[in-house]
């Protein structure tokens, strides 16, 4: 593993540790983390494909009187 790091090294003009160096960077690179969502929008994403819901509201009442004690 090291003898093909070097060769590789040798092929780029690095030196292997300036190769190692690379493909680390180059990997992380790859790899970086996606923008975190909230709970709500990755919920809402998920489920998105269901189509939305339409409730029915009650009626509104008038506000009752609060008790006397």
């Amino acid at each position: 593993m090291l003898a093909s790091l070097r060769a590789r090294a040798a092929r780029n003009g690095r030196s292997a540790e300036a190769e190692a160096r690379e493909i680390l960077s180059n990997s992380l690179q790859a790899e970086a983390p996606q923008k975190q969502l909230d709970l709500g929008t990755a919920i809402r994403r998920h489920i998105a494909h269901l189509g939305g819901v339409e409730l029915m509201l009650p009626p509104r009442e008038p506000v009752r009187k609060p008790p006397k004690y």
